[in-house]
């Protein structure tokens, strides 16, 4: 009976190591074969009664077997020597294996219903949650077990069963997942996954690139092994960051073949450092690691890196109370080695997010203001503040100690740039990003995921403090419609979709006379915020290369009206540029545009999750590039998630280089996020290291061509 099951449906690893009932019937057949089939008839003929040929055990079936095998445990089976019985201690440890996947099981399935809104039954187990994430990933999962991409349904082969090559998978933190491979949150993950990583569900996973078929490519080692030694080297989706498994059918692709970019322009590469490489009292965190990877990074020929340098860390207790003792330890430490150096102005706090593993709010006394004031912070529609960051409406109120919003930042930037002034004159410090929103994002944080919000989400606007409804108040007086003077009453909530709102939706509001002027009014706020900043960034640091990064915002952006990027400051409906303005700010004052998530692909198809989110990551790179380039912008770029293998990285390289371009237009620069253990494993590792060669400009050995 146990072999004809097993044809039917298979047998797994888990099963062996887990199923107690598994073992013993396969010991029943070892017996049947030993007494040469007579007492296993007889076994069998008294384990179970059939009902009326409907196939259901009865009680004296049950009770029966149970005494079948207590029975065969304790004597020899007659005719055929002893029975081959496992020790008492082997079992026990068998059983102290299950309790401890069942625990585990149970804390995944506890962690995918409350952060990834996943609906898993009560009694889940682990093949519930194996077929959510590949469902999740785009697969197609029968009842029987059988997984397929939805692309190959029309290719199912006959009896359900098809042929499949797995691997295990591990969520990768970056330290994507949320993460995706992204779906927009960590990531992570990702993450992160999320994130993760914030791995949450709802983030970009890329589609499967025939790259990933490369039989050079080194991360294709976790397609075999087991265990935990397999590892998943796949970048996460763009805040889930869970991941399902890697499958491909049998019938693969054929593979596509890399460009040669030998002798092509030098791109320099940056590695960003972990976000908890300083800690909250500015102490430089394990010092001698931290030696040793970047003497790796130095030979592989990585031009420098980049860190975050927390505005709730170095001004942490008192205004204008500046300590900078674990950026002077850790710049000396690089300087040294001689690396370049990007620094990261980060006015935002970290922990939340996608990939964040560490928790550096805004300064204290910035948080002792917003307890007694708390429209210093963003507010969406339910009155609800977002410590993330301040709000934009302060950035001329003198709120913050008898000082503004953007005097406390200039005052900030210029501390730095006297302390650090040596490390300026002899160029160590490439360049300075600017911190300019949630996440150092010039954007609202529309989505924010401790409101609630999770992919796809539209997100809600944030202008509902005092001080931006007063400059909305302001606005729709100057137009001469006092009753314009509100937020849309009819944009959804965090978690809408754009056809169940009456703003978003097809011919919605959001293309109204309304419409028009709150949108119009809510993205040039975001500009006049990114002009006065940075204008005084450039005064604070004249003479060096200034930065300013925008976001990445792919979900509905195949729609008309592209609702998650309205509700995060980008005025770019299918009819309108809505960056046109933000690039020729940008511009004019003579900053550079960091561009994220240039590794991410658009889906083939939608995924079978999310059939109606209209993700387009390329597209919205594409766009950012050529907005960018078209004013003659430098640009750099990063990663979104995770990048460990050639898929993500091959990517990387068509924007940074693109093929054909009449202008020859590339990347001034490109930073890799982030420096983590996962990174600096030997398989990937060496596939970094190829990158890195290829963004330089150099040849490689194994190229597909």
């Amino acid at each position: 009976m146990a072999t004809d099951m097993q044809r039917l449906v298979g047998t797994s690893e888990d099963d062996e190591e887990m199923g107690m009932d598994v073992k013993d019937e396969d010991d029943e057949d070892d017996d049947y074969e030993e007494n040469g089939g007579e007492q296993g008839n007889a076994s069998v003929s008294g384990m179970v009664e059939i009902d009326d040929g409907n196939g259901i055990g009865t009680a004296t079936g049950d009770n029966r077997f149970q005494q079948h095998q207590q029975f065969q445990e304790q004597v020899g089976t007659p005719g055929g020597g002893t029975r081959r019985s496992r020790p008492l201690e082997e079992k026990e440890r068998t059983k102290l294996r299950e309790r401890r996947r069942r625990a585990i099981t149970a804390r995944i399935l506890a962690g995918l219903r409350r952060h990834g809104n996943y609906n898993l039954r009560v009694r889940a187990d682990i093949n519930d949650v194996i077929a959510a994430l590949a469902r999740e990933a785009g697969w197609v999962v029968l009842p029987d077990g059988s997984t397929f991409p939805s692309r190959s349904q029309g290719q199912k082969p006959a009896g359900g069963n098809s042929t499949i090559v797995t691997s295990s998978s591990s969520l990768a933190a970056s330290q994507q997942t949320p993460s995706a491979s992204l779906r927009g949150v960590a990531s992570g993950y990702r993450s992160p996954l999320e994130y993760n990583a914030c791995q949450t569900k709802g983030v970009f996973m890329p589609t499967p690139s025939p790259y990933d078929l490369s039989s050079s490519s080194r991360s294709q080692t976790s397609m075999v092994g087991d265990g935990e030694a397999q590892r998943d080297n796949r970048p996460l989706i763009a805040g889930s960051m869970d991941n399902a498994d890697d499958k491909q059918i049998a019938d693969l692709p054929p593979r596509l073949p890399e460009r040669d970019l030998a002798g092509t322009p030098y791109v320099p590469v940056y590695v960003m450092l972990s976000l908890g490489v300083i800690n909250i009292k500015c102490e430089l965190v394990d010092p001698d690691g931290l030696l040793k990877q970047l003497r790796v990074l130095k030979s592989v020929h990585v031009d420098g890196v980049m860190v975050d340098c927390w505005w709730g860390i170095v001004e942490a207790h008192a205004p204008q109370e500046y300590n900078w003792n674990g950026y002077k330890r850790l710049f000396q430490m690089v300087r040294e080695l001689k690396l370049k150096l990007q620094v990261v102005i980060s006015f935002h706090e970290c922990g939340g997010n996608f990939g964040d593993d560490v928790c550096i709010p805004l300064p204290h006394w910035v948080a002792e203001i917003g307890r007694s004031n708390p429209d210093i912070f963003f507010t969406d529609k339910e009155g609800r503040h977002n410590p993330e960051c301040l709000s934009w409406g302060i950035d001329k109120e003198r709120v913050l100690r008898g000082r503004t919003a953007v005097e406390v930042y200039f005052d900030f930037m210029r501390s730095f740039r006297v302390e650090f002034d040596e490390y300026f004159e002899d160029g160590f410090i490439s360049m300075i990003e600017i911190g300019l929103g949630p996440c150092g994002e010039l954007r609202y944080p529309s989505c924010p995921v401790k409101h609630g919000w999770r992919y796809p989400g539209v997100g809600e606007f944030q202008c509902y403090d005092q001080y931006m409804l007063k400059s909305l108040r302001k606005a729709a007086e100057v137009r001469g419609h006092s009753i314009w003077a509100r937020g849309p009453d009819n944009a959804g909530t965090y978690n809408s979709q754009p056809h169940e709102t009456g703003f978003f939706c097809d011919g919605g509001d959001y293309d109204g006379f309304y419409g028009r002027f709150f949108l119009s009014w809510y993205s040039q706020v975001l500009v006049d915020h990114g002009n006065r900043v940075l204008s005084l960034a450039k005064l604070a640091f004249e003479g060096s290369c200034i930065a300013a990064k925008l976001s990445g915002i792919y979900w509905w952006y195949k729609t008309a009206s592209h609702a998650a990027e309205l509700t995060a400051g980008y005025y770019n409906p299918c009819n309108r540029d809505g960056y046109a303005a933000i690039m020729t700010m940008l511009k004019t004052i003579g900053v550079s545009l960091n561009i994220p998530c240039v590794d991410l692909h658009t889906f083939n198809q939608q995924h079978e999750g999310f059939p109606e989110t209209f993700a387009d990551p390329e597209g919205i790179v594409w766009q950012l590039l050529n907005a960018g380039w078209d004013v003659d912008l430098p640009v750099t770029g990063q990663n979104g998630f995770p990048c460990l293998n050639r898929v993500g990285y091959n990517k990387v390289l068509d924007n940074a280089k693109p093929m054909n371009d009449p202008d020859g237009r590339l990347f001034s620069s490109f930073t890799y996020l982030r420096l983590s253990p996962l990174l600096m494993e030997q398989q990937n590792f060496v596939e970094f290291e190829r990158f890195v060669k290829r963004m330089h400009g150099e040849a490689v050995l194994d190229l597909q061509v």
